[in-house]
Protein backbone atom coordinates (compact mmCIF):
# COMPACT_ATOMS: atom_id res chain seq x y z
CA UNK A 1 0.00 0.00 0.00
CA UNK A 2 1.41 3.79 -0.93
CA UNK A 3 -0.32 6.62 -0.62
CA UNK A 4 2.12 8.22 -3.17
CA UNK A 5 5.50 7.03 -5.09
CA UNK A 6 8.47 9.22 -5.70
CA UNK A 7 9.72 9.06 -9.06
CA UNK A 8 13.11 10.39 -8.60
CA UNK A 9 15.78 9.17 -5.46
CA UNK A 10 16.30 12.07 -3.09
CA UNK A 11 19.88 12.32 -2.50
CA UNK A 12 19.79 11.61 1.71
CA UNK A 13 23.77 10.08 1.61
CA UNK A 14 24.74 13.55 0.26
CA UNK A 15 24.13 15.72 3.12
CA UNK A 16 24.69 12.62 5.44
CA UNK A 17 27.89 13.96 7.23
CA UNK A 18 25.99 17.36 8.13
CA UNK A 19 23.09 15.14 9.72
CA UNK A 20 25.63 12.67 11.36
CA UNK A 21 27.38 16.04 13.20
CA UNK A 22 23.57 17.10 14.16
CA UNK A 23 23.18 13.71 15.69
CA UNK A 24 26.22 14.02 17.50
CA UNK A 25 26.16 17.33 19.49
CA UNK A 26 22.29 15.84 20.40
CA UNK A 27 23.43 13.23 21.87
CA UNK A 28 26.56 14.93 23.17
CA UNK A 29 23.96 17.00 24.70
CA UNK A 30 22.15 14.28 26.11
CA UNK A 31 24.98 12.72 27.83
CA UNK A 32 25.83 15.94 29.42
CA UNK A 33 22.37 16.25 31.03
CA UNK A 34 22.69 13.04 32.17
CA UNK A 35 25.93 13.32 34.11
CA UNK A 36 25.03 16.69 35.24
CA UNK A 37 21.26 16.74 35.86
CA UNK A 38 20.33 12.81 36.47
CA UNK A 39 17.05 11.00 35.92
CA UNK A 40 14.58 12.01 38.21
CA UNK A 41 13.64 8.10 39.13
CA UNK A 42 10.25 7.13 40.20
CA UNK A 43 9.58 5.48 44.02
CA UNK A 44 9.60 2.24 41.97
CA UNK A 45 13.57 2.57 41.74
CA UNK A 46 14.56 4.72 45.06
CA UNK A 47 11.93 3.42 46.94
CA UNK A 48 9.42 5.05 49.60
CA UNK A 49 5.67 5.44 50.15
CA UNK A 50 2.96 6.01 47.54
CA UNK A 51 -0.69 7.69 48.73
CA UNK A 52 -3.53 7.64 46.36
CA UNK A 53 -6.07 10.54 47.86
CA UNK A 54 -9.81 11.09 46.48
CA UNK A 55 -11.32 14.11 47.00
CA UNK A 56 -15.16 15.72 46.82
CA UNK A 57 -14.36 18.54 44.86
CA UNK A 58 -10.93 19.15 42.79
CA UNK A 59 -7.81 19.00 44.34
CA UNK A 60 -5.22 21.92 45.15
CA UNK A 61 -2.50 20.25 44.53
CA UNK A 62 -0.10 22.94 45.62
CA UNK A 63 -2.15 22.88 48.79
CA UNK A 64 -1.43 19.14 48.92
CA UNK A 65 1.82 19.53 48.26
CA UNK A 66 2.76 22.02 50.61
CA UNK A 67 0.56 20.50 53.73
CA UNK A 68 2.53 17.22 53.40
CA UNK A 69 5.99 18.87 53.31
CA UNK A 70 5.50 20.81 56.77
CA UNK A 71 5.75 16.66 58.23
CA UNK A 72 9.30 16.70 57.12
CA UNK A 73 9.13 13.30 55.13
CA UNK A 74 11.70 14.70 52.45
CA UNK A 75 11.01 15.67 48.77
CA UNK A 76 6.94 15.41 48.60
CA UNK A 77 5.77 14.63 44.95
CA UNK A 78 2.14 15.30 44.06
CA UNK A 79 0.06 15.43 41.20
CA UNK A 80 -3.50 14.65 39.93
CA UNK A 81 -4.05 11.36 38.96
CA UNK A 82 -6.68 10.13 37.04
CA UNK A 83 -9.27 13.34 37.21
CA UNK A 84 -8.69 17.19 39.02
CA UNK A 85 -10.08 15.42 41.97
CA UNK A 86 -7.57 12.38 42.52
CA UNK A 87 -4.15 12.87 43.30
CA UNK A 88 -1.35 10.73 44.24
CA UNK A 89 1.79 11.57 46.48
CA UNK A 90 4.92 9.73 46.22
CA UNK A 91 7.36 9.99 49.28
CA UNK A 92 10.96 8.62 49.77
CA UNK A 93 11.85 6.53 52.23
CA UNK A 94 12.11 7.30 55.56
CA UNK A 95 14.26 4.32 57.35
CA UNK A 96 13.17 5.18 61.24
CA UNK A 97 9.47 5.46 60.38
CA UNK A 98 7.00 2.59 59.40
CA UNK A 99 4.80 2.80 56.22
CA UNK A 100 1.68 2.58 58.20
CA UNK A 101 2.58 5.54 60.31
CA UNK A 102 3.53 7.79 57.24
CA UNK A 103 -0.22 6.91 55.40
CA UNK A 104 -1.63 7.87 59.05
CA UNK A 105 0.34 11.15 59.61
CA UNK A 106 -0.36 12.22 55.79
CA UNK A 107 -4.07 11.52 55.66
CA UNK A 108 -4.67 13.03 59.51
CA UNK A 109 -3.12 16.28 57.88
CA UNK A 110 -4.85 15.91 54.71
CA UNK A 111 -7.79 15.99 56.59
CA UNK A 112 -6.92 18.48 59.17
CA UNK A 113 -6.85 20.90 56.22
CA UNK A 114 -9.95 20.21 54.89
CA UNK A 115 -11.62 20.83 58.32
CA UNK A 116 -12.28 17.21 59.13
CA UNK A 117 -11.14 14.46 61.64
CA UNK A 118 -9.78 11.11 61.37
CA UNK A 119 -12.22 8.45 62.53
CA UNK A 120 -12.04 4.34 62.00
CA UNK A 121 -14.63 2.56 60.74
CA UNK A 122 -15.11 -1.18 59.71
CA UNK A 123 -15.56 -1.90 56.03
CA UNK A 124 -16.35 -5.08 53.96
CA UNK A 125 -13.06 -5.44 51.50
CA UNK A 126 -13.84 -6.47 47.69
CA UNK A 127 -12.98 -9.70 49.21
CA UNK A 128 -15.64 -9.85 51.56
CA UNK A 129 -13.31 -9.28 54.70
CA UNK A 130 -14.33 -6.65 57.34
CA UNK A 131 -11.52 -4.24 58.01
CA UNK A 132 -10.59 -1.24 59.63
CA UNK A 133 -10.31 1.79 57.38
CA UNK A 134 -9.57 5.47 57.93
CA UNK A 135 -12.10 8.01 56.89
CA UNK A 136 -12.09 11.59 57.31
CA UNK A 137 -15.03 13.48 58.51
CA UNK A 138 -16.25 16.74 58.26
CA UNK A 139 -19.64 17.85 59.20
CA UNK A 140 -21.25 14.82 57.96
CA UNK A 141 -19.42 14.43 54.58
CA UNK A 142 -16.14 13.07 53.93
CA UNK A 143 -13.94 16.00 51.84
CA UNK A 144 -11.38 13.19 50.88
CA UNK A 145 -10.98 9.62 50.85
CA UNK A 146 -7.81 7.27 51.63
CA UNK A 147 -8.08 4.81 48.12
CA UNK A 148 -4.47 3.04 48.71
CA UNK A 149 -1.39 2.86 50.01
CA UNK A 150 1.59 1.49 48.93
CA UNK A 151 5.66 0.70 49.99
CA UNK A 152 8.49 -0.19 47.97
CA UNK A 153 11.43 -0.98 50.15
CA UNK A 154 15.01 0.35 49.11
CA UNK A 155 15.96 -3.16 48.19
CA UNK A 156 13.33 -3.18 45.73
CA UNK A 157 13.90 -0.75 43.98
CA UNK A 158 17.41 -1.18 43.87
CA UNK A 159 16.93 -4.64 42.23
CA UNK A 160 14.21 -2.99 39.33
CA UNK A 161 16.84 -1.07 38.88
CA UNK A 162 19.58 -3.62 38.01
CA UNK A 163 16.71 -5.48 36.14
CA UNK A 164 16.04 -3.11 33.88
CA UNK A 165 19.11 -2.16 32.98
CA UNK A 166 20.22 -5.87 32.44
CA UNK A 167 16.98 -5.99 30.12
CA UNK A 168 18.21 -2.69 27.76
CA UNK A 169 21.71 -4.60 27.39
CA UNK A 170 20.07 -8.47 26.64
CA UNK A 171 17.63 -6.23 24.18
CA UNK A 172 21.12 -4.44 22.44
CA UNK A 173 22.79 -7.87 22.11
CA UNK A 174 19.86 -9.60 20.84
CA UNK A 175 19.53 -6.95 17.94
CA UNK A 176 23.22 -6.84 17.45
CA UNK A 177 23.50 -10.79 16.49
CA UNK A 178 19.94 -10.89 14.62
CA UNK A 179 21.39 -8.07 12.11
CA UNK A 180 24.63 -9.89 12.07
CA UNK A 181 23.28 -12.82 10.93
CA UNK A 182 20.41 -11.76 8.89
CA UNK A 183 22.45 -8.85 6.60
CA UNK A 184 26.26 -8.08 7.61
CA UNK A 185 28.07 -6.91 10.41
CA UNK A 186 28.13 -3.60 9.38
CA UNK A 187 24.96 -3.26 9.26
CA UNK A 188 24.62 -4.81 13.19
CA UNK A 189 26.93 -2.17 13.96
CA UNK A 190 24.71 0.53 12.33
CA UNK A 191 21.62 -0.60 13.89
CA UNK A 192 23.28 -0.44 17.32
CA UNK A 193 24.48 2.74 17.11
CA UNK A 194 21.35 4.22 15.88
CA UNK A 195 19.10 2.59 18.84
CA UNK A 196 21.59 3.93 21.21
CA UNK A 197 21.52 6.76 19.57
CA UNK A 198 17.68 6.91 20.42
CA UNK A 199 17.47 5.42 23.70
CA UNK A 200 20.23 8.38 24.76
CA UNK A 201 18.22 11.11 23.55
CA UNK A 202 15.15 9.82 25.21
CA UNK A 203 17.16 9.47 28.35
CA UNK A 204 18.50 12.98 27.53
CA UNK A 205 14.83 14.87 27.58
CA UNK A 206 13.94 13.25 30.37
CA UNK A 207 16.64 14.22 32.56
CA UNK A 208 16.57 17.93 30.82
CA UNK A 209 13.22 18.17 31.72
CA UNK A 210 13.52 16.44 35.14
CA UNK A 211 10.05 13.97 33.78
CA UNK A 212 9.61 11.40 36.04
CA UNK A 213 11.30 8.00 34.94
CA UNK A 214 9.41 4.94 35.85
CA UNK A 215 9.36 1.47 34.84
CA UNK A 216 6.13 2.33 32.64
CA UNK A 217 8.75 4.94 31.02
CA UNK A 218 11.72 1.83 30.90
CA UNK A 219 9.21 -0.29 28.57
CA UNK A 220 8.44 2.55 26.36
CA UNK A 221 12.14 2.67 25.81
CA UNK A 222 12.31 -1.20 25.48
CA UNK A 223 9.34 -0.35 23.05
CA UNK A 224 11.34 2.25 20.75
CA UNK A 225 15.01 -0.24 20.51
CA UNK A 226 12.72 -2.68 19.05
CA UNK A 227 10.43 -0.37 16.99
CA UNK A 228 13.56 2.12 15.77
CA UNK A 229 15.46 -1.38 14.80
CA UNK A 230 12.02 -2.61 12.57
CA UNK A 231 12.62 0.54 10.24
CA UNK A 232 16.33 0.07 10.07
CA UNK A 233 15.52 -3.66 9.34
CA UNK A 234 13.13 -2.11 6.04
CA UNK A 235 15.31 -0.30 4.84
CA UNK A 236 18.85 -2.86 4.91
CA UNK A 237 16.37 -4.75 3.27
CA UNK A 238 15.62 -2.53 0.18
CA UNK A 239 19.60 -1.87 0.27
CA UNK A 240 20.09 -5.47 -0.02
CA UNK A 241 17.59 -5.79 -3.11
CA UNK A 242 18.63 -2.44 -4.97
CA UNK A 243 22.18 -4.39 -4.53
CA UNK A 244 20.57 -6.91 -6.36
CA UNK A 245 18.54 -5.18 -8.94
CA UNK A 246 20.78 -2.25 -9.69
CA UNK A 247 24.80 -3.37 -10.60
CA UNK A 248 25.40 0.03 -12.16
CA UNK A 249 24.71 1.98 -9.08
CA UNK A 250 27.23 2.88 -6.67
CA UNK A 251 26.79 2.45 -2.86
CA UNK A 252 25.64 6.19 -1.97
CA UNK A 253 22.86 5.66 -5.25
CA UNK A 254 21.86 2.62 -3.60
CA UNK A 255 21.01 3.66 -0.23
CA UNK A 256 19.72 6.58 -1.54
CA UNK A 257 16.91 4.21 -3.54
CA UNK A 258 16.45 2.15 -0.71
CA UNK A 259 15.36 4.87 1.48
CA UNK A 260 13.16 6.87 -1.00
CA UNK A 261 11.36 3.37 -1.84
CA UNK A 262 10.34 2.97 1.77
CA UNK A 263 9.15 6.78 2.07
CA UNK A 264 5.57 6.28 1.76
CA UNK A 265 5.65 2.97 3.69
CA UNK A 266 7.30 4.81 6.67
CA UNK A 267 4.69 7.53 6.16
CA UNK A 268 1.88 5.25 6.88
CA UNK A 269 3.28 3.00 9.43
CA UNK A 270 5.07 6.19 11.56
CA UNK A 271 1.74 7.94 10.74
CA UNK A 272 -0.67 5.47 12.42
CA UNK A 273 1.04 5.04 15.15
CA UNK A 274 1.92 8.20 16.36
CA UNK A 275 -1.84 9.27 16.34
CA UNK A 276 -2.33 6.09 18.59
CA UNK A 277 0.57 6.94 20.92
CA UNK A 278 -1.01 11.07 20.92
CA UNK A 279 -4.03 9.96 21.67
CA UNK A 280 -2.43 7.91 24.88
CA UNK A 281 -0.36 11.33 25.56
CA UNK A 282 -3.49 13.18 25.74
CA UNK A 283 -6.29 11.51 26.70
CA UNK A 284 -4.43 8.36 29.06
CA UNK A 285 -4.43 10.35 32.01
CA UNK A 286 -1.18 10.49 34.11
CA UNK A 287 -0.58 7.01 34.14
CA UNK A 288 0.06 6.71 30.67
CA UNK A 289 1.57 10.11 30.15
CA UNK A 290 5.06 9.88 30.14
CA UNK A 291 5.31 6.17 28.70
CA UNK A 292 3.28 8.06 25.66
CA UNK A 293 6.09 10.62 26.06
CA UNK A 294 9.14 8.40 25.62
CA UNK A 295 7.19 6.36 22.47
CA UNK A 296 6.92 9.80 20.98
CA UNK A 297 10.30 11.27 21.64
CA UNK A 298 11.61 7.53 20.76
CA UNK A 299 9.39 7.23 17.10
CA UNK A 300 10.05 10.57 16.09
CA UNK A 301 14.20 9.95 16.49
CA UNK A 302 13.62 6.73 15.54
CA UNK A 303 12.83 7.67 11.49
CA UNK A 304 15.39 9.80 11.70
CA UNK A 305 17.89 7.87 13.04
CA UNK A 306 17.27 4.91 10.40
CA UNK A 307 17.64 7.57 7.51
CA UNK A 308 20.52 9.48 8.65
CA UNK A 309 22.37 7.46 11.55
CA UNK A 310 22.11 3.61 10.61
CA UNK A 311 22.40 4.07 6.88
CA UNK A 312 25.00 6.75 6.95
CA UNK A 313 27.02 4.59 9.20
CA UNK A 314 26.16 1.64 7.40
CA UNK A 315 28.07 3.97 4.37
CA UNK A 316 31.15 4.89 6.33
CA UNK A 317 31.82 1.67 7.28
CA UNK A 318 32.22 0.98 3.93
CA UNK A 319 29.49 -1.41 2.99
CA UNK A 320 29.10 -2.95 -0.71
CA UNK A 321 27.68 -5.08 -3.05
CA UNK A 322 29.45 -8.18 -2.37
CA UNK A 323 28.66 -7.90 1.47
CA UNK A 324 25.48 -8.86 0.72
CA UNK A 325 25.22 -10.34 -2.65
CA UNK A 326 27.31 -13.62 -4.02
CA UNK A 327 27.73 -13.45 -7.17
CA UNK A 328 26.87 -16.13 -9.32
CA UNK A 329 24.71 -16.75 -12.74
CA UNK A 330 21.25 -15.62 -11.22
CA UNK A 331 22.93 -12.59 -10.35
CA UNK A 332 20.98 -10.54 -13.60
CA UNK A 333 20.11 -7.17 -13.70
CA UNK A 334 16.22 -7.32 -14.61
CA UNK A 335 16.62 -3.58 -16.02
CA UNK A 336 20.10 -4.56 -17.92
CA UNK A 337 18.32 -4.80 -21.86
CA UNK A 338 21.41 -7.40 -22.52
CA UNK A 339 20.64 -9.33 -19.84
CA UNK A 340 20.98 -12.82 -20.50
CA UNK A 341 22.62 -12.56 -23.68
CA UNK A 342 25.34 -14.89 -24.89
CA UNK A 343 28.22 -14.45 -27.64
Amino acid sequence: MEFFRIRRDIPFMRHALVFNIISLLTFLAAVFFLATRGLHLSVEFTGGTVVEVAYAEAADVGKIRSTVEKLNFGEVQAQNFGSSRDVLIRLPVRGNIRQADVVTQVFASLCSAEGGTVATRQEKSPKGDIEDKQVCEAKGAQPVKLQRSEFVGPQVGKELAEDGAKALIFVIVGIMIYLAIRFEWKFSVAAIVANLHDVIIILGFFAFFQWEFSLSVLAGVLAVLGYSVNESVVIFDRIREAFRRYRKMNTHEVIDHAITSTMSRTIITHGCTQMMVLSMLFFGGPTLHYFAVALTVGILFGIYSSVFVAAAIAMWLGVKREDLVKSGAKDIDPNDPNAGAVV
